[in-house]
């Protein structure tokens, strides 16, 4: 049976389909060293299932028990009202963090709707068009609580809501269990990193700089005013808005490929697969690792391993001097570490029998989290793909089996 839900169910406004909305807006919520999370709205993505937890603060029990009028409940869905108003999350069980400022949590009222098809609609193009038709403010949009009454979700019959919801959600929560392994294995060689070249570093190791571990190498910037300067599938070509926007260990191609004109009317230099990408400025510190041949902006300052070093030894290398390399930067508008700077960033030679043990380890490691990537973006393409279909009536929904 296909069916539009925009064109053939009856709309309700959202606040309607709720029991309940979890709205700790107003003040500030007072903070500790450790506790329990508080997560704000840079947590909460339309690229992820649950919230990810970065750069969150944290809470006292006594605070989490007595200054918050409400606390999200599994199922319920984050709705983030400032900023990029919009952006969804569904809350996991167990509830580990508290939200406060400038987003709520709405509970589904599920007499009336399925929670995971509305939050399924609720990152559809159409609903998010709503939302920013909606809200107000130039400088930080806004979506004011009493605009959640504007907010029309179409209705379908509660199978139709379940087939929609529930593909959406097994599709996105495959790709959340995959991070999940990837940020394990990750940890693992993290930890024999930390093991081999930091709590049992050798003494001898002889100092040298990062320009003896690799070539660092910068990039350019074709003219965004020659158009023949760039391709649909041309050069792979990264900056540092491509790492910020895809989270990915792994790199291919960026939102812009250039052309071999673009290339050769620039400054970018061809760098070759294991290459290890590293964002100079605007962020200092990205840091991914490239697929296949490719060049980057000037926002970077990227290392090809030596042949004697290797990829997986480098890319953590490069996360341990982290500290290092933004204690070495400068600018007054934003902070930024030069081509010299790089290429002068202190670090030790480690035995290289030592590294090719690590990097034997890491092997299989790697190859793995690539793997998973990979699949992660399939998942995430056929999920994003089918969405709009389902909705519109142009996938068959009675034809699904979940």
């Amino acid at each position: 049976m296909k069916f539009n839900i925009w064109k053939d169910c009856p709309k309700v406004p959202i606040t309607e389909l709720l029991s309940f909305i979890v709205d700790n807006r107003g003040k500030t919520v007072p903070t500790a060293n450790d506790g329990w999370k508080l997560i704000a709205t840079n947590c909460v993505t339309n690229n992820t299932l649950f919230p990810v937890y970065e750069k969150v603060r944290y809470l006292t029990q006594e605070t989490y028990e007595t200054w918050f009028r409400a606390h999200p409940m599994p199922g319920d869905i984050l709705f983030v009202n400032k900023g990029t108003p919009g952006r969804v999350c569904m809350v996991p069980d167990p509830v580990d963090f508290c939200i406060a400022q400038d987003m709520i949590a709405l509970r589904a009222d599920d007499k009336k709707i399925y929670n995971k098809y509305l939050f399924a609609v609720l990152r559809s193009r159409e609903i998010q068009q709503q939302i920013y038709n909606t809200n107000v403010g130039d400088v930080i949009p806004h979506f004011k609580k009493q605009f959640m009454d504007q907010l029309l979700i179409p209705v379908p019959d509660r199978k139709i809501q379940e087939k929609i919801g529930n593909l959406y959600y097994q599709l996105s929560y495959k790709v959340e269990l995959n991070k999940k392994i990837n940020e394990n294995l990750e940890r693992q060689a993290q930890a024999y990193f930390e093991e081999l070249f930091v709590v049992n570093a050798d003494p001898n190791w002889p100092e040298c700089t990062l320009s003896d571990i690799g070539s660092i190498v910068a990039g350019g910037t074709p003219s965004k005013s020659k158009s023949e300067y760039y391709a649909d599938q041309g050069i792979a070509w990264i900056t540092p808005k491509d790492l910020s926007v895809d989270k990915s260990k792994f790199i291919s191609h960026g939102e812009n490929d250039i052309s071999e004109l673009g290339f050769s009317k620039s400054s970018t230099q061809k760098m070759p697969a294991g290459t290890v990408l590293f964002s100079s400025r605007a962020p200092i510190g990205y840091i991914a690792i490239a697929k296949n041949e490719l060049t980057t902006n000037q926002g970077f300052k990227s290392v090809i391993p030596n042949e004697n070093i290797g990829t997986s030894y480098v890319y953590f290398l490069l996360k341990n001097l982290l500290p290092t390399i933004e204690g070495m930067a400068s600018g007054s508008t934003f902070k930024e570490i030069s081509g010299a700077g790089m290429k002068s960033v202190p670090t030790v030679m480690p035995d290289v029998n030592i590294i090719q043990l690590f990097n034997n380890f890491c092997e299989p490691i790697f190859k793995e989290q690539e793997v998973l990537e990979a699949e992660n973006r399939r998942l995430s393409t056929l999920r994003d793909s089918l969405l709009p279909k389902l909705m519109s009536g142009e996938i068959d929904i009675s034809s699904l089996n979940i």
